[in-house]
């Protein structure tokens, strides 16, 4: 699915990755761990193309996408929702999500099925986005990513400040798009419990070198959590 080979980023002169090697399996979700500063951001801005990267390559089933802007990528199936509930806060929830259902032949049909999946949404529409709590934000940010029918979807730190109802749900609705949707996730995450329970692999990224890597699952926490220490 995707593939980041020996990726070197960073912004100006200050190196920020340094010869990264990622992959994401078809139907698969990866977890990016790491202290604040390790890097992981801008891999997700580099796999996204808001970020070229001064050496390595970005794959797509198997295409060099290094160079292709962001909405190409997005054409090709890639969606991105990046860290601190993002949204247009003027407009309501309803209005967010035709902004990215407009225009697109299955754009009802889209945001009926986004709806279904986080039903709280619902009695929203007609709110402004702005007055939404932080978990119904992220929810937003991520059924407008979803109505674009992506095969990959990019995370940046969603269960930041939310509260453990809503990291749960949204962890359910994760592990039902994978496993009923075959949708792949690449998923940066600070929450170890979180990303360990969705992910089949993680990767440790410190000083923005990969350091550690292995399976998920609650039983790599310790491990985790000492790669994490060093």
């Amino acid at each position: 699915m995707l593939v980041l080979r020996d990726v070197h980023a960073g912004y100006g002169r200050s190196r920020v990755l340094h010869g990264v090697d990622l992959a994401v399996p078809t139907d698969g979700v990866v977890a990016v761990l790491g202290h604040n500063g390790a890097g992981k951001s801008t891999l997700l801005r580099v796999a996204a193309g808001l970020l070229r990267p001064n050496a390595g390559s970005v794959e797509l089933d198997g295409e060099d996408v290094t160079r292709l802007a962001p909405h190409q990528r997005v054409a090709r199936g890639l969606a991105y929702v990046p860290q601190g509930q993002q949204c247009f806060p003027h407009l309501t929830a309803g209005e967010n999500l035709r902004l990215v259902a407009d225009g697109r032949r299955d754009g009802a049909v889209a945001t009926a099925e986004v709806l279904d999946l986080f039903p709280a949404l619902r009695p929203l529409l007609r709110r402004r986005a702005g007055l939404l709590s932080g978990g119904q934000r992220q929810q937003l940010a991520l059924a407008r990513a979803l109505i674009t029918r992506p095969r990959l979807l990019m995370l940046d730190e969603p269960t930041e400040g939310i509260q453990p109802s809503v990291v749960t749900e949204i962890q359910d609705r994760i592990v039902a798009l994978t496993r009923q949707s075959g949708i792949s996730v690449l998923l940066v995450e600070q929450h170890l419990g979180f990303a360990l329970r969705v992910a089949g692999r993680y990767h440790v990224l410190e000083s923005g070198r990969v350091t550690s890597t292995g399976d998920g699952g609650a039983g790599a926490e310790a491990d985790v959590r000492a790669a994490l220490a060093v």
